[in-house]
């Protein structure tokens, strides 16, 4: 086991899963955890977190869950100052919280696309907010925002206020990477394709394929270049290394990791 993390502390804001299995979350807490990192695990899904703390106890980790809703101010304010009050920094932030709301600018009610933009983007402005003042006074830190490739290209369905708010992540994490650069901080995104995450059975199923869990996996399969579907694991790979030292001369970027679907022509 690698100790590329030992002795950081990392905040990982959607820690849990809709469901059993390898997501984005649970896998990027399960991967900091196995290497040495203490994880704060945010959701405000606190049931969620139960089987991310069975997995990082199986790594001999350490993962501290706490409810928490990352559209609320004050709520990240106050776990903030908890994490701060017990561990006195925090090394790492990985923004991981997003998901998606079928329809275009006509059809999608005012209100989805607000919670939407919420959800996914302002969620993470404000734990940006927070925890950089934090990561300035520690001498510096990583912070590893995920997007999707829904923010860079169509990939299949109508999802507008979705693919704005991952665009805007991709941004925001540039802007924030050169502004906080001579500060110590590196900030980068992680783009996730078509993975195989707990949502694909319990959401979007039903969503997208009335219900029919093998007709949606082969369709987003059919995407995929590489003719396999990656899982939670596969993204925490790619933020694990971003907020590593290895990554020390890296900043202001994005990391596909979708199988090559995104540069697929046709």
């Amino acid at each position: 086991m690698s100790a590329r993390f030992a002795g950081k502390i990392v905040l990982v804001t959607g820690a849990g899963s809709v469901g059993t299995g390898w997501g984005n979350g649970r896998g990027i807490a399960v991967g900091f955890a196995r290497e040495g990192a203490t994880v704060i695990g945010l959701d405000r899904d606190q049931e969620s977190m139960v089987e991310t703390a069975a997995r990082v106890a199986e790594v001999d980790g350490r993962f501290q869950p706490r409810q928490c809703d990352v559209t609320n101010s004050a709520d990240i304010a106050r776990i903030v100052a908890e994490i701060v009050a017990e561990h006195g920094r925090i090394d790492i932030l990985v923004n991981n919280v997003g998901g998606s709301a079928a329809g275009g600018p006509v059809e999608m009610a005012e209100e989805v696309w607000d919670a939407q933009i919420d959800h996914n983007l302002k969620s993470v402005f404000l734990t940006c907010k927070h925890v950089i003042p934090v990561m300035e006074a520690g001498g510096g830190g990583a912070i590893v925002n995920l997007a999707s490739t829904s923010g860079i290209r169509w990939t299949g369905a109508a999802q507008v206020a979705y693919a704005a708010s991952k665009a805007g992540v991709i941004q925001f994490s540039r802007v924030v990477a050169i502004q906080y650069a001579t500060r110590g901080i590196r900030a980068n995104t992680v783009v996730p394709g078509q993975m195989h995450t707990p949502m694909v059975e319990v959401r979007l199923a039903g969503q997208r394929a009335g219900g029919d869990v093998d007709a949606i996996i082969k369709q987003r399969l059919a995407r995929i270049p590489l003719g396999f579907a990656g899982d939670g694991r596969d993204t925490a790979n790619a933020v694990l290394f971003l907020a590593s030292e290895e990554a020390r001369f890296i900043t202001g970027t994005e990391l596909v990791v979708d199988g090559g679907m995104s540069v697929r022509c046709g």
